[in-house]
């Protein structure tokens, strides 16, 4: 299955920056393993600094919730994702 992932990063502002840059090499280092709930086709840039959205190819919406979840800043992330199907003209 392909999903349209897009997610908002909301961490509070007066987080401390040692914390928040602890959070984001967790980001960074979850993302950089093999996602349990698919593989990420690329990351494309929001409207906004902490707005991201990336094609997913995964095994399903379980998978794919359960990938989302074990990231670092999933508390103070807002994430919605579509399943995606090809186009009959393709």
């Amino acid at each position: 299955m392909e999903f349209l992932v897009r997610t908002e990063n909301r961490l509070p502002a007066h987080t401390l920056d040692s914390a928040r840059d602890q959070l984001r090499r967790g980001e960074r280092e979850r993302a950089m393993e093999r996602p349990r709930g698919g593989r990420a086709q690329g990351t494309l840039a929001g409207s906004g600094p902490q707005r991201h959205g990336r094609p997913v190819r995964g095994r399903g919406p379980a998978a794919l919730h359960d990938a989302q979840t074990s990231l670092p800043m999933r508390k103070w992330t807002s994430v919605t994702a579509e399943a995606l199907a090809t186009h009959p003209q393709e």
